[in-house]
């Protein structure tokens, strides 16, 4: 039988062996080289565009010729200000991609020996621009839609008298989420994080071209979706295809979100669950790919990326 892609050497191209064996300008090089690879690494000023500079190189700084503006190979990235060594935050992004079900910041800090909150907000930068990758992203074709239900979980009272019935709105905790995931065949996974599942009506005739085939579950809800595309459905609790109509590509997401949070993170904020939810649409879209391509795909995302407002001081805006 044929070895599975992900158990081959071709899917092993960078290990962390190797980024520190190579060293921090080794590491250093290659975020230059995303950073401007029309050039081969060169610098190019952020500000005019020139291309002569003076290297500052005590301080890893370019100064340009032209307009005197100083600038590094982070400048105004989602890496911008960073305290980490670029071997360090190589190492970290091996490790990011490296986990096709997630990994827990805890688990990050011990791996690099940094404070949990570095490991915290490094991630979520990472997760920021994966989710840019998407951002303009419309599906087409055969599209599969569904929903999942995380969070807000209520613990059953000690004595069975107490106990009240939970599926009711009263007794909820509130804090319950579902996120809705468009799924193209042969494309791109879509996800957005909302109270209702029939909230995702409206993001699907905002992500997915009008006309285009959607395979939806039995709840009635997706009923709306008829009059923008060509719906067809399948009766879960009868068989999970039907005629060949299935959502088992947003199942198999979904498994690999629940697998995420219950056995990585183990509890989600449901203001970051679409964050996370992201974060797993990226592995399963690039699932397929070497991990050394996965990691330079991230770094050429992030600088690609504007300085992020949500997580640029998160803790300091925290402890204020």
């Amino acid at each position: 039988m044929a070895q599975h892609y992900l158990l081959s050497a071709a899917a092993r191209t960078l290990s962390l062996r190797a980024i520190y064996a190579g060293g921090e300008q080794r590491a250093y090089r290659r975020f230059c080289k995303l950073r401007w690879a029309e050039t081969g690494g060169s610098p190019v000023c952020p500000r005019c565009g020139c291309l002569e500079f003076y290297d500052l190189k005590t301080r890893r700084r370019f100064k340009c010729a032209a307009c005197h503006h100083q600038f590094s190979a982070t400048s105004g990235t989602i890496f911008a200000s960073h305290k980490l060594s670029f071997v360090d935050l190589l190492g970290a992004i091996c490790l990011f991609v490296n986990a096709s079900k997630g990994m827990s910041a805890v688990q990050l800090s011990r791996d690099l020996d940094v404070q949990y909150k570095t490991a915290f907000v490094l991630m979520h930068k990472l997760r920021e621009a994966m989710a840019r990758e998407t951002a303009e992203a419309r599906l087409v074709g055969d599209v599969e839609i569904d929903g999942a239900y995380f969070g807000g979980h209520v613990r059953p009272a000690n004595l069975r008298k107490d106990r009240v019935d939970r599926r009711l709105l009263k007794n909820r905790s509130g804090k319950r989420r579902v996120v809705v995931v468009l799924r193209q065949r042969g494309g791109r996974t879509l996800t957005r994080a909302f109270l209702r599942e029939a909230e995702g009506i409206d993001f699907a005739k905002e992500r997915v071209e009008p006309g285009s085939s959607l395979s939806a579950d039995e709840l009635p809800h997706w009923d709306l979706l008829a009059d923008c595309f060509d719906v067809h459905r399948v009766n879960h609790s009868d068989a999970y295809s039907e005629g060949g109509v299935h959502t088992n590509l947003a199942e198999s997401y979904f498994s690999r979100l629940r697998r995420m949070i219950r056995g990585q993170h183990h509890a989600v904020s449901g203001k970051y669950l679409g964050a996370y939810a992201g974060h797993a649409a990226w592995l399963e879209d690039h699932s397929n790919e070497s991990n050394g391509t996965m990691a330079d795909r991230l770094i050429l995302g992030a600088l690609a990326a504007p300085v992020s407002r949500t997580w640029a001081g998160y803790w300091q805006r925290r402890a204020a």
